[in-house]
């Protein structure tokens, strides 16, 4: 069976102790966690706090496993901008989240924040990607050291200029020069950004160990079993290949509510499961 993480902002009407109730009632495995979520300025989360945040998860049966939405919070941040404040702040913003991540007990940090890596924010688009290559690779190093992966995350051409394809992460993570750099695939985003379809994506990626994470979220926006995409063939491909990381479920439209979500998500995937495990 897949382990299934589930995005906590979905749940960002609740107290951290209540989305770790919810979760695991709903049959997660862990919880994928917004930085934004706990903090506005994520990494001034005192240890005690941390501590706190861990036990809660792991007292309901769950892991946390990673930290995603990681530029949103604080204002200001930047992958690609080479204004020098702009890269002191950015670099001590993602020191600090790779911190927290390890503290938590997670193991991926999901680089999305599509807004805070335009190719725009630099004096050059060359700049904009060196400077990001540099971001990365310390981001790869801290996370050698912290036994955790920074993923930077593929995402759709109407949401950033910067990396749109897995084959771009490759390119990047393998210029920048960490091992502890890997990218992951979103399908909502795959879906709006690649070539071909999520499962073929999967199949040419997966077995490269380039792909350390992958999120479900249906082209509606919704979660999965919301809308009209199939998620089976995606699903046996993660199985052919022994996927053994977490699917994150992250809908960005929570229809009726984040727990109906969330609910709709688990159900449906753990019976298209079950109906692959039933056909002759």
């Amino acid at each position: 069976m897949v382990k299934l993480t589930l995005c906590n902002e979905v749940l960002r009407d609740h107290d951290f102790r209540e989305q770790c109730r919810l979760a695991a009632a709903l049959g997660y495995d862990g919880l994928e966690v917004a930085p934004f979520t706990l903090s506005e300025d994520p990494a001034t989360i005192s240890s005690s706090d941390r501590q706190t945040l861990r036990q809660t998860a792991e007292d309901h049966g769950l892991s946390i496993t990673g930290l995603h939405w990681l530029f949103l919070t604080p204002s200001g941040l930047s992958l690609t901008s080479d204004d020098p404040e702009t890269v002191r702040r950015t670099r001590s913003h993602i020191e600090a989240l790779i911190d927290l991540c390890a503290d938590l007990g997670g193991k991926v940090l999901i680089h999305g924040s599509p807004q805070q890596r335009m190719l725009s924010d630099a004096s050059s688009p060359e700049h904009a990607r060196d400077t990001a290559l540099e971001h990365l690779h310390t981001a790869g190093e801290l996370c050698v050291e912290a036994d955790a992966t920074y993923c930077i995350e593929p995402l759709a051409p109407h949401l950033t200029d910067f990396v749109n394809t897995v084959a771009e992460a490759v390119k990047l993570i393998e210029e920048a020069g960490s091992a502890g750099l890997a990218t992951m695939l979103d399908t909502l985003a795959a879906w709006n950004g690649e070539a071909q379809a999520p499962e073929t994506v999967l199949d040419q990626w997966l077995g490269t160990g380039r792909i350390a994470h992958i999120h479900f979220n249906d082209t509606n926006s919704q979660a999965p079993g919301q809308g009209d995409r199939n998620f089976a063939d995606i699903l046996a491909t993660l199985q052919e290949h022994r996927y053994s990381g977490y699917v994150g479920i992250e809908p960005f439209k929570y229809e009726p509510s984040g727990v109906a979500a969330a609910a709709c998500a688990a159900g449906y995937l753990r019976g298209l499961e079950d109906a692959g495990r039933a056909a002759p």
